[in-house]
């Protein structure tokens, strides 16, 4: 399935967000998620399922300045 993360097309086979998470290394309960512009929050990742050309937006938080 395609997908857009963080402003990048992708081919991606996994089916709910918290998949998505652990294909691309993302660990962590501070990320912030948001599938077409609506916030996921932690506890609904598991249960989230993706969609051919859904826009994915992963944030982490920055050190510095």
């Amino acid at each position: 399935m395609k997908l857009i993360i963080n402003g990048e097309d992708h081919d991606i086979t996994s089916q709910t967000l918290a998949e998505l998470l652990v294909l691309l290394d993302y660990e962590g309960d501070w990320l912030a998620t948001a599938v077409n512009g609506e916030i996921v929050h932690r506890e609904n990742r598991a249960a989230f399922r993706l969609n051919d050309c859904d826009r994915i937006e992963i944030l982490s938080p920055m050190q510095g300045g």
